[in-house]
This record gives structure tokens, C-alpha cells and sequence, in this order.
């Protein structure tokens, strides 16, 4: 079955919101501890990505396989972006659909659109044991540019992509 990139549908707002917790959390890329408002509870809030954002949801049939949010402009949900850049942020796909291209078709889809609002830049920041994703990245024309790495709370660096259309 083909898979489908587009936005996601509230009534899949938990479930991408669970799919991409656990994405995390299987990976080992967030603390298992239930801290409450934490980075877990953002993963979460796919509502208040998709009010901020563009939330697009990678599905086969009725069947969702990960998600990635899209961030146009910077502004609130952009955490490195700067003038004239997009960003990607939370890129999550299921255990289950490894492997297929659900993750890539997701990157790929918001390149096309930052390509076609005209932006100067893609950019994103990942976790340096996210190898996969980086390797992804890398593949899609994104150069690590140190310049931007960064520290969204002390001792969690962040690795800085950036791809130029």
C-alpha cells in the first residue's frame, strides 16, 4: 500500500501524539520518567503543533506510520530557524514502518513546501545518538552546521542540520 503525506486530522492528534512518545521513548531519546511538562508533554500536544505549525502525518490506508512537524516561518514553534528558513521539528516514525520511507517522504514533503513558500533554508536540530535521522538527513542534502548547535536545557546538546534550496 502507497503511503500518503498530508495533514494530520484531529481526530489523530493522540495517536500521533502517542506514536511519537514512544518513538522517543523506545529509541531512548527521552527521559522515562513522567515528568510533567516536560519535552514528553510537547511531543504529545499535537494540538497546539497543529495551531502553531503544519503537523503532516506519513499513513498507509487508514494506518499511521509517523509524523513530523513543519514549521514554516520563524516564530514560536521554530527553535533555530532564522528569517526567510523553515524548520523541521519532531520527526517520529513508527517502530512498525521503519524501514519503508515514511520518514523520508516526511522530510521530503516539508522541503517541498519550504521550497514553495519561497524559503531561503531548511533547517533542524537532532540529538547526536539520533544516527538514523541523521544518516536520513545527510542522504537528503542536509550539512551538519555546527554553528547553530545548541543546548535547549543543560547537558542536552543538539546537533544543527541545515539544508540551502
Amino acid at each position: 500500500m502507497d503511503t500518503v503525506i498530508r495533514r494530520v486530522r484531529p481526530a489523530e492528534y493522540e495517536a500521533l501524539g502517542d506514536l511519537t512518545v514512544e518513538a522517543y521513548l523506545r529509541d531512548g531519546f527521552l527521559d522515562s520518567g513522567g515528568e510533567e511538562g516536560g519535552y514528553r508533554d510537547h511531543l504529545r500536544d499535537v494540538a497546539g503543533r497543529a495551531g502553531a505549525a503544519e503537523v503532516l502525518v506519513a499513513v498507509a490506508g487508514e494506518r499511521l506510520l509517523g509524523g513530523v512537524t513543519f514549521v514554516p516561518a520563524a516564530g514560536p514553534m521554530a527553535d533555530i530557524a532564522r528569517a526567510n528558513e523553515a524548520e523541521v521539528r519532531m520527526l517520529a516514525v513508527a517502530r512498525a514502518a521503519r524501514g519503508r520511507g515514511a520518514g523520508e517522504a516526511l522530510v521530503r514533503a516539508c522541503v517541498e513546501r519550504a521550497r514553495d513558500a519561497g524559503r531561503a533554508a531548511v533547517v533542524l536540530s537532532t540529538q547526536p545518538a539520533m544516527l538514523a535521522a541523521q544518516r536520513l538527513y545527510e542522504r537528503l542534502g542536509f550539512v551538519r552546521a555546527p554553528r547553530r548547535d545548541w543546548e535547549p536545557v543543560p547537558g542536552l546538546g543538539l546537533l544543527s542540520y541545515e539544508l540551502t534550496l
